[in-house]
């Protein structure tokens, strides 16, 4: 049984990824009906926190049918991340997660994300405060260095563990790296299995199908694995994944009826989330994930994003379902 402090989360969960525009209610919905164990939220500026900027505030809008659920804090002021912490730990998530690990330039040129990773001490010194601040577990996503010369995840899981963390999740990538060339996670089993350490690891990077998910428990041990992009447009990642543990065999492809009956729930969701205009306006970056692959979809796709009512959309998602009822996808 995997735990995060009192968090049972069972023998190897899976993770939904904060993902910024992606992880948002609607998203995490469907991926914890399709059996994500643990999500986060998007992650939230510390600094939009403590002004009370309306972006910031609605990321931490959480439900009673996500849980487990952790908010995921970013910034680069000790202080600011303190004060933050307490206004998420009130929200009432079931943890506290701190991203070290974002590469965009907004995020780390800004002192904040993966550049903690060139200041350790200064990472050390900001967790500790947010430990200290909050009664939640305290947990880090973050990478496996700034480059491919400065790989110090060791020693930041020793110090992190040290001073209070309960789980560490590990992308196996470099900021340098950002999301390019292949996961490496010989190093994420190495923390794994560094006998100083006894909090959860998590591995996250490439983690795309059930035969790398368990890849990644039998060679290397970790605790459970974080999914990120690829469960967008596909968060039957997670019960299949879990259907090839639990009998070795793959399930089949989501048909179009699975497809147009998720997609259509993600819209429900976002229209009940956001309201009717903002909902359908920010589900438009998705009707193309939920139904790649599929021949002459272009024509629906542009309709779908055009549409400006939840009836106008769902008439179109009936047709696709219509006309590519039976279609191998």
């Amino acid at each position: 049984m995997t735990k995060i402090a009192d968090i049972e989360l069972g023998n190897f969960p899976l993770l939904l990824a904060p993902m910024e525009d992606v992880s948002d209610p609607p998203f995490r919905y469907v991926c914890k009906h399709l059996g994500a164990d643990m999500m986060y939220t998007e992650f939230i500026s510390s600094e939009g926190l403590i002004r009370d900027a309306a972006k910031s505030r609605i990321k931490l809008d959480i439900f009673e049918y996500e849980r487990p659920i952790g908010i995921q804090l970013f910034g680069g002021e000790i202080g600011s991340m303190r004060e933050a912490a307490i206004i998420a730990e009130a929200a009432g998530p079931n943890l506290v997660d701190i991203n070290y690990g974002c590469p965009v330039k907004a995020v780390a040129c800004k002192g904040a994300g993966a550049a903690l990773l060139q200041d350790v001490p200064k990472m050390v010194k900001m967790t500790e405060e947010i430990v200290k601040a909050v009664k939640l577990p305290v947990t880090v996503k973050t990478r496996l260095g700034w480059d491919e010369n400065t790989l110090n995840i060791m020693e930041v899981a020793e110090r992190l563990q040290d001073i209070g963390i309960k789980a560490l999740s590990i992308h196996g990538r470099t900021r340098k790296q950002m999301y390019k060339g292949p996961a490496e996670w010989d190093l994420i089993g190495k923390v794994k299995n560094n006998p100083r350490i006894h909090i959860p690891i998590f591995g996250n990077g490439d983690v795309d199908s059930p035969q790398k998910a368990i890849e990644m428990k039998n060679r290397y041990g970790v605790d459970g694995v974080m999914i990120g992009r690829a469960s967008i447009g596909n968060p039957w990642i997670f019960s299949e994944i879990k259907h090839f543990m639990a009998t070795g065999e793959m399930l089949p492809p989501p048909t179009i009826a699975q497809r147009v009956e998720v997609c259509r729930t993600h819209l429900t969701k976002s229209i009940e989330w956001k309201g009717p205009r903002l909902g359908i306006n920010e589900m438009r970056r998705h009707y193309s994930n939920y139904f790649k692959g599929m021949d002459h979809f272009k024509e629906y796709r542009l309709r779908m994003v055009t549409a400006m009512t939840e009836a106008d959309v769902v008439e179109i998602l009936e047709e696709v379902l219509g006309n590519y009822q039976g279609v191998a996808v």
